[in-house]
């Protein structure tokens, strides 16, 4: 398998309504992301950049959120969400994982992950958030990116930093698995950090699970941009995939979006919710 260089992914398209990045592509006509029932073509047709020009003029902010350093393109560029640094095997002041990704790298984020300890793998949750992870992985050194197997029909370019997983779950170190959360895509995904960071761990669900504005509630749905919701036998199946995780705190995929404290109790709850406003 030929590896892409970065130099030639950074000028590769990247739709500027989701974010996804066509590695390996000269040009593209329309983004099969964004055709996709679950997403939509910008209003202003669909249009074109590259994590180059992204990058010239954007920068990467660092946060921490609730004791979760946390990655977002500043200003806000297509779906907006935000990347997590999860402490590896180590600890603190080890390699990480990188959870999620964003649709740009810059020289400055990468220097700044390197002194954090660096990044020792790459996972995603579902499709809307793959945007520039080959670029992502070769930044940092060529890092493997782990993606559900029911997923990859959406995956646009081949890597050797590509790994599937399948099951209900995979083990990327002794204190972090990748768990399976179908229904807003057949290979949703969360990562579940057992031991962090307070007592009774934390799960990061991508879109699986949406915490409300609330952030009392969360919700379930199939395509949240065009409000299309689960259906009954998508979320039992989903609930029944999370009922056995064990989890106190939960962090969303967008800046400020975190339950910290009761959040199984509340997604327990969030569940019963939605079941009852489907009978209604």
């Amino acid at each position: 398998m030929t590896q892409i260089k970065r130099s030639d992914l950074s000028h590769a398209p990247v739709c500027v309504t989701c974010g996804t990045q066509y590695a390996g592509v000269e040009r593209m006509t329309d983004c099969p992301i964004c055709r996709d029932e679950r997403q939509y073509v910008g209003w202003q047709g669909q249009r074109w950049t590259t994590t180059a020009e992204i990058a010239a003029g954007h920068e990467i902010r660092f946060d921490d959120a609730a004791g979760v350093t946390t990655m977002a393109l500043e200003p806000g560029f297509a779906i907006g969400q935000r990347a997590f640094l999860i402490p590896g095997e180590g600890g603190p002041g080890g390699r990480m994982v990188m959870w999620e990704c964003l649709p740009a790298v810059t020289e400055a984020a990468v220097q700044h992950i390197a002194g954090l300890g660096g990044v020792q793998a790459i996972a995603i949750s579902h499709p809307h958030f793959y945007s520039a992870m080959l670029e992502w992985s070769e930044a940092l050194g060529g890092v493997p990116i782990y993606l559900h197997e029911a997923d990859e029909d959406w995956v646009a370019s081949d890597s050797p930093f590509l790994r599937f997983w399948d099951g209900e779950h995979f083990a990327l170190s002794p204190n972090i698995d990748l768990v399976h959360l179908p229904g807003h895509f057949a290979g949703s995904s969360g990562l579940l950090w057992k031991n962090g960071p307070r007592p009774g761990g934390s799960l990061f669900p991508g879109d699986a699970i949406q915490i409300a504005m609330d952030r009392r509630f969360a919700s379930f749905m199939y395509s949240y941009p065009n409000a299309i919701p689960l259906g009954r036998k998508a979320l039992a199946r989903l609930k029944a995939h999370v009922d056995p995780l064990a989890f106190a705190d939960l962090y969303g995929s967008f800046a400020g979006k975190q339950m910290i404290g009761d959040a199984k109790e509340r997604v327990e709850a969030s569940f019963e919710r939605y079941r009852k406003a489907l009978e209604a």
